[in-house]
């Protein structure tokens, strides 16, 4: 953490921000990770690759290690920090090397031409930095007019960089061995979000091109380049060898089953305890465990980053708001949707059941994948939900086999999500049965409502989630309910609509035949339907729900108390016939 200043005021929250450098001179409260420079500079690889889903850090990390290594750094950014400690480390390595820093994280585009304007852009503006190289009395004419070629511009497009096919592939290689012949010091090789390019490739159809492009890019960079000192490479996935790194020697990957380096990506627990504490809110940490802990990295349980520096940074403004889903607005959850809809096709309802309950499924996981592939099977995509945080792993895998579950209330708010719109999309098919459910509710036959609602609920996928409170396992009922009353016509549906003296799951008015309806959903611990029922139908009355359905005018009110437990339910109902 930052070293203590003196200073009342609480540092900011750094939201989105992903500069070592912006964050410590700019008062950003900061975890600190610096011990994994040290970790990394006594066990190096020549190719290092660290796996981590997004919004872990990746980007951070990549930061603070350009900051600590780059010739004539500034020194004051990591006093008082874990790394400070290491005095012969410092003396060693901090400082003393030129460094080449790149990421690749916007370079997606909808099609290929694009997506390599867009690099040349990135590996251009990165060769910018040297502009002294044209300068350099230790640089021939031959190697300046190289350095020309990275950093030559379009003459009526100034933002456009212009490189041939050869000048492209072979831009880090030849920036490195210009920087190495100039200051006589081997270069480092920072690439962050290596395959983001490779994801959308495969999104939008120029996946051969960019794979292409991307392995003699690597390959010259690092293959047998005597300019190169080490590298590091960051992604989501770890792609296979023969994709992009033929040929090259054993780069050393450290994802998210490895030990080595699995506290440095993540929040801790006890960092997220003294983040709590720094701003006053430990009394919301049970909340903060609960929505957005359990990941597994290595042998240590993490928290995801950007979740808990967002909710904390929201808490600030309002202490009472609820904790909410960040994490799944920066990306498509796609991955999800994949997985549901291969329900019989190698997955069972049953698998699924089992993940949004908190249990494990043990699968084998392959860390090797191609994104051309990644939906060619269901393996397959239980290895992805597995690399890019979905899923996370529970105890000791067994070779390949490992145990899976979901890791916490965030994710599995996705999870859920999907199987809701799964719901949504078959019962938009079934207008019969619909209707008959509906008939059933509008004429006040419990047994038939009954009978219809259980043959729902057998057929789509059970949220038994058994880590939340009672309330969030009813809404999955609820909302199913939600999504088969909102397609019937002439039908006002209305949730958790103020009425009488509370608050009723479900208020309907049938306009046409002054008709009102009220639904108490419950949730049955162990099946005692009748009770619930009788509880559900009490609370209709005592809160006396039916007042606002008697102020529109309706002349019949039938009342339901709904009890369900996994996929079976109980359906009781009382009718209120007014004068």
């Amino acid at each position: 953490m930052w070293a203590d200043t003196g200073n009342t005021e609480k540092k900011k929250l750094p939201v989105g921000i992903e500069s070592f450098e912006e964050i410590r001179k700019e008062n950003f409260y900061f975890v600190d990770k610096t011990a994994m420079i040290r970790d990394l500079l006594q066990q190096w690889g020549k190719v290092n690759l660290f796996t981590r889903p997004r919004r872990f850090g990746k980007s951070l990390n990549m930061s603070m290690l350009k900051a600590f290594l780059e010739l004539d750094c500034d020194r004051s950014l990591f006093e008082g920090l874990e790394i400070w400690k290491e005095t012969a480390l410092c003396e060693k390595y901090m400082g003393q090397f030129p460094v080449i820093s790149i990421s690749l994280k916007g370079t997606g585009a909808s099609d290929f031409e694009t997506a390599r304007a867009l690099m040349c852009s990135v590996i251009g503006n990165e060769a910018l930095r040297f502009l002294f190289l044209l300068d350099s009395d230790r640089l021939s004419e031959q190697e300046k007019e190289m350095y020309r070629k990275l950093v030559n511009v379009e003459p009526d497009s100034p933002d456009n960089f212009e490189m041939s096919d050869d000048v492209l592939m072979r831009s880090l290689r030849t920036l490195s061995e210009l920087l190495q012949r100039h200051f006589e010091k081997k270069t480092i090789i920072l690439i962050d979000e290596y395959d983001v390019p490779l994801a959308k490739a495969n999104e939008e159809g120029y996946y051969e091109r960019m794979t292409m492009l991307i392995r003699n890019l690597f390959e010259q960079a690092l293959k047998t380049n005597d300019s190169l000192y080490f590298a590091v490479l960051t992604g989501c996935l770890r792609v296979a060898k023969e994709s992009i790194f033929t040929g090259l020697n054993n780069p050393k990957i450290l994802s998210i089953t490895t030990v080595r380096f699995d506290e440095y990506f993540g929040f801790t627990d006890t960092e997220v305890r003294e983040m709590l504490k720094y701003y006053d809110l430990d009394d919301r940490y049970d909340t903060v465990k609960e929505w957005y802990d359990g990941y597994r990295f290595g042998n240590v349980d993490v928290y995801c980053p950007w979740d808990v520096i967002s909710y904390v940074d929201d808490l600030t403004d309002d202490p009472d708001i609820p904790p909410k889903d960040y994490w799944s607005n920066t990306s498509s959850n796609d991955v999800v949707r994949h997985f549901i809809e291969k329900v019989g096709n190698g997955l069972t309802k049953s698998e699924i059941e089992m993940l949004v309950a908190g249990e494990t499924v043990t699968k084998e996981v392959h860390e090797e994948l191609t994104y051309n592939r990644l939906y060619d099977s269901i393996d397959n995509i239980w290895s992805v939900l597995f690399m890019t945080g979905y899923l996370t792993q529970r105890g000791k895998p067994d070779g390949n086999r490992i145990q899976l579950t979901i890791p916490n209330r965030e994710i599995r708010k996705i999870f859920t999500g999907q199987i809701m719109a799964m719901f949504k999309e078959q019962t938009e098919k079934d207008g019969e049965t619909l209707n008959s459910f509906c008939n059933a509710l509008k004429s006040g036959d419990a047994d038939e409502a009954e009978r219809l609602f259980g043959s729902y609920l057998e057929r789509t996928v059970s949220i038994r989630d058994t880590f939340v409170r009672k309330p969030t396992k009813e809404n999955f009922y609820q909302g199913i309910l939600l999504g088969i009353l909102g397609f019937k016509d002439g039908w006002f549906v209305r949730s958790n609509q103020e009425s009488g003296d509370g608050y009723s799951d479900i208020l309907i008015k049938i306009e046409s035949e002054d008709i009102g309806i009220i639904i108490e959903v419950k949730y049955a611990e162990n099946g005692n339907y009748d009770s619930v029922c009788q509880s559900a139908l009490e609370q209709i009355r005592e809160k006396n729900y039916t007042a606002g359905l008697k102020e529109e005018g309706c002349q019949i009110i039938y009342s339901y108390g709904i009890a369900c437990w996994r996929k079976k339910c109980r359906i009781m109902v009382e009718v209120t016939e007014l004068a």
